[in-house]
C-alpha cells in the first residue's frame, strides 16, 4: 500500500508537470519580440565602450545604416526590420542587402571608437557621444563627431588624432558609458 501511495504521487506529479505550461511562456514572448527583425548575431565582444543613447541599451550608430556612409550620399536611418546583432550590439540597415554586406565585413563598416567622438578620445583621452551625421569616412573607416564645430578642430590634424585616440580607446572598458 505504501508503494502504491508513492507511485501514484509520482505519477500526479508528472502529470502535473506535464501539463503545465512552461514557467517562461511570458520571457519566451520576450525574446522572440527582441529578436523580431534579427537577420543574425556575428556574435564578438566589444573592444571597447560603444555608444548608445542609454546606458544599458544595444542599439548602436543611433540606428543609423552603417554600410550607407559607404554606399550612399549620406548616411540613412536603418529599419528595426533588418538588423545584425556584433559584439553585442544592434546595427539597423535600410535594406537587406546593406545588412548583409555588413555581415561579410562588420569591422570595415561599424563605426571607429565605438561611435564616440573621434575627436574627443583622441585629443582627451575622453568619451562624447558621435552624432552620426557629422562623420568622415578616413582611409575606408566611419568617424563620428561630436558636432560640426568639433569636426572642425578634428580636422585639423586627423592624422594626429587618429595615431592618439588609436592609443587612447582601447584603454576604456567595454562597460563605460558616457555621461552627461
Amino acid at each position: 500500500m505504501k508503494s502504491s501511495l508513492i507511485a501514484i504521487a509520482f505519477l500526479a506529479a508528472g502529470v502535473t508537470a506535464c501539463s503545465a505550461e512552461p514557467a517562461s511562456t511570458a520571457d519566451a514572448t520576450e525574446v522572440a519580440a527582441a529578436n523580431s527583425g534579427l537577420i543574425a548575431d556575428l556574435g564578438g565582444e566589444p573592444e571597447g565602450p560603444i555608444y548608445t543613447k542609454n546606458q544599458g541599451e544595444t542599439l548602436a550608430l543611433s540606428g543609423y545604416d552603417a554600410v550607407s556612409y559607404f554606399s550612399d550620399e549620406a548616411p540613412v536611418k536603418g529599419s528595426g526590420d533588418f538588423r545584425v546583432r556584433y559584439q553585442g550590439y544592434d546595427y539597423q540597415f535600410a535594406s537587406a542587402e546593406n545588412a548583409a554586406m555588413f555581415q561579410t565585413d562588420p569591422a570595415k563598416y561599424a563605426p571607429q571608437y565605438g561611435g564616440y567622438c573621434a575627436w574627443a578620445i583622441g585629443a582627451n583621452d575622453a568619451l562624447a557621444p558621435g552624432d552620426p551625421e557629422v562623420y568622415k569616412i578616413v582611409d575606408g573607416k566611419l568617424y563620428l563627431n561630436f558636432s560640426e564645430d568639433v569636426a572642425k578642430r578634428w580636422q585639423v590634424d586627423i592624422p594626429g588624432f587618429i595615431v592618439k585616440a588609436d592609443k587612447n580607446y582601447p584603454t576604456h572598458d567595454a562597460s563605460e558609458h558616457y555621461t552627461s
